[in-house]
């Protein structure tokens, strides 16, 4: 089915494209089972507009997000567009990653069983796994604080993510960021595999670890799969299609 770009609300039809494609991520979320209750985010920056990002309404389901329902937001929590509260947990976090990481396009916070599992064990992720070499060495990890609601958390959010593009948050869940929805899309849905996989291997007996020189080679090769459309493009319009097939309300 062909993307819808003309607005269905007063907007441009960059940010419509951009609600669409948030929208359908929420759906994707719920169809994979990693959403929780009416908790959790995933935010999209706002094309052309410095310092408005997309987020969930607050009170709603994965299940219920549309393109039009999505509460528009600046980074200082002022609502710019929309009939719903936000969280004040999603707020804080989203909005000090996106005021300060110009490159941060798109954010999601995930609380999956076996993702939680892997943050609260010492060792965090483990060399175990195909997916799990994809991110040695390219995660970075917060203690936890507690709910993620004072804003000067952030400070120290920031500074244990350095140059990474994941944040185990510990005892808690993770946090991935990326330049496009796609690439958060596809980072998303490889730590949620390499985490299940760990969870399942630990559960077996002992783990074999991958040596550091076959971690390097695997990093180094891994972007010869990738397929056309850059990080995650060809996976996220897959899924969208298939969400599509199941209820296409999402688009509204």
């Amino acid at each position: 089915m062909a993307t819808q770009l003309k607005p269905r609300m007063e907007c441009s039809e960059a940010e419509w494209q951009a609600r669409l494609d948030l929208a359908a991520c929420y759906r994707i979320f719920e169809h994979f089972g990693w959403s929780e209750s009416i908790y959790n985010h995933i935010s999209v920056k706002v094309p052309g507009e410095d310092n408005a990002f997309l987020i969930n309404p607050f009170g709603l389901l994965y299940s219920e997000v549309s393109a039009s329902n999505l509460v528009k937001i600046d980074i200082d929590g002022n609502v710019l567009s929309g009939n719903y509260p936000v969280n004040k947990a999603g707020f804080t976090q989203h909005a000090y990653f996106h005021r300060h990481l110009d490159w941060a396009h798109a954010i999601c916070h995930t609380h999956t069983t076996e993702a939680m599992a892997v943050s609260s064990t010492e060792g965090g992720l483990l060399p175990i796994s195909f997916y799990a070499c994809n991110f040695q060495g390219q995660i970075g990890y917060h203690d936890f604080e507690g709910v993620t609601v004072r804003e000067e958390e952030g400070e120290r959010l920031l500074a244990n993510l350095g140059d990474k593009r994941i944040l185990m948050l510990r005892n808690h869940g993770p946090v991935v960021l990326g330049r496009t929805i796609h690439e958060m899309f596809v980072q998303a849905w490889a730590l949620q595999r390499a985490c299940e996989i760990q969870v399942a291997t630990l559960s077996q007996g002992k783990p074999i670890h991958v040596p550091q020189e076959v971690i390097a080679v695997h990093q180094r090769d891994i972007s010869q799969a990738q397929a056309p459309g850059g990080p995650g493009y060809a996976d996220f319009e897959a899924w969208k299609r298939k969400i599509d097939r199941i209820d296409s309300s999402w688009r509204d």
